[in-house]
């Protein structure tokens, strides 16, 4: 197995917990995924924040195509590694 991460950006934490939820429900994502705050260099304002799925894909069953369109859904994207 390989350590395949999946990481959605995505522009707040309410966004990002809706979609983190949603995984599960489109993709079967068994695991919970990990939502991290990343600020920009220097900011502490809540607005200038970005929150960050992280989701594990080890058997690397995720299409990163389908994903991309998921974050779209929120207004976010998917990074890539």
């Amino acid at each position: 197995m390989s350590d395949v991460r999946h990481v959605l950006v995505l522009p707040d934490r309410d966004a990002a917990e809706e979609a983190a939820q949603a995984l599960g429900e489109r993709f079967g994502v068994e695991e919970e995924p990990r939502l991290v705050r990343d600020a920009l260099a220097g900011e502490d304002d809540a607005e200038d924040a970005q929150w960050l799925v992280v989701l594990r894909d080890e058997a690397e069953r995720l299409d990163p195509r389908e994903l991309d369109e998921f974050a779209a859904e929120w207004e976010g994207w998917r990074e890539e590694p």
